[in-house]
């Protein structure tokens, strides 16, 4: 989770992509806990590798993620951005035993059980449109024998979404090692797929792990439509989506939707499909379809598809405004 997360300014422009808050919990931890609940083990540790700028107060936040899960929470850095190989390998003192990697900028619903028998398992979801993304060709035994990046023919419609299991990490370590000796790169990237073939070559046995649902966080747009989906899923399982501290005065709440801590919606219309984080206003409003982080002030507006980052202030009858860079008002 090294990367800035530039398609998402100005929102990463003060934390990390992976921080940002899905339906009320930051997207990492998410991830985290959903890997967990497919896993259905204890967790030893969670490594995570972020840049070295992104300071102690995230640190501490990431590590916390690992233990309210009972784990270990350890920090590695990627100094440059030479791809998804050597981001695993600047956490190569982590890489031993059964092992799950992830993209960071990804959030997925699944429902199957981990064949923990196979050496490796690339969790895979069926796409319209395959020439867009990485995919895996599958044999007659159901394992995986092809990796192909944006295949330009057909070769199948499973799209790797970036999440790994590893019977064994310090085979897959020993492969990236040889990857990065030979520099052996991509566009000028090591990527994680070279150490893959290598692992096949050797024999070792790869199977797919299809997911039913596959969340991107890659933009605005999109973290929107991820954060009213993930409102969706949560609301059918029972979470609790509006804190008990959150204050209501002639509101009207259609859900799904996420009211953090202390939040206060007054003389307004929220949801369906929108979060609202701990501590912030929303008064006089209708907003649907739409994020707003913590401790915001939103007044007299019309929202809809709207992201709204923390301690911002939005009054729909502006006329004095202050907006920096990357800022939009359409």
């Amino acid at each position: 989770m090294a990367g800035r997360g530039s398609r998402l300014r100005p929102h990463t422009l003060t934390i990390p992509k992976p921080l940002i808050p899905i339906a009320g919990k930051p997207i990492v931890q998410r991830l985290v806990e959903d890997i967990a609940h497919v896993l259905d083990e204890n967790i030893e540790e969670v490594a995570y590798v972020i840049a070295e700028d992104f300071g102690e107060e995230t640190e501490e936040n990431l590590k916390q993620i690992a233990k309210n899960l009972g784990a270990k929470g350890s920090i590695y850095y990627q100094d440059k951005p030479l791809g998804t190989g050597h981001a695993i390998m600047c956490a190569q003192e982590s890489l031993s035993g059964p092992c799950v990697i992830a993209y960071a900028d990804t959030l997925f619903r699944a429902d199957f059980t981990l064949d923990k028998e196979a050496d490796s398992v690339i969790w895979v979801k069926q796409v319209k449109n395959p020439e867009a993304y990485g995919v895996v060709s599958l044999n007659s035994s159901n394992e995986i024998e092809g990796l192909v990046e944006k295949p330009k023919e057909f070769v199948s419609d499973l799209a790797v979404i970036g999440i790994y299991y590893f019977k064994e990490a310090a085979v897959l370590k020993e492969e990236l090692q040889a990857v990065l000796d030979a520099k052996l790169m991509h566009g000028g990237e090591y990527q994680i797929n070279d150490g893959i073939k290598q692992m096949q070559s050797k024999g070792y046995t790869f199977k797919p792990g299809k997911i039913d649902e596959w969340m991107d966080c890659g933009n605005k747009n999109v973290t929107v439509e991820t954060n009213g989906r993930m409102l969706q899923f949560l609301q059918k399982e029972g979470a609790h989506l509006v804190a008990s501290s959150a204050k209501l005065e002639n509101a009207s709440i259609i859900p799904p939707c996420f009211i953090g801590e202390n939040a206060v919606i007054k003389d307004a219309t929220v949801g369906p499909n929108v979060s609202i984080g701990e501590g912030t206003i929303i008064e006089n409003s209708t907003i649907e379809q739409s994020l707003i982080q913590k401790y915001s002030q939103v007044t007299n507006a019309q929202l809809k598809n709207a992201m709204i980052g923390n301690y911002a202030k939005f009054d729909g009858n502006f006329t004095a405004i202050s907006i920096g860079d990357y800022s939009e008002l359409i």
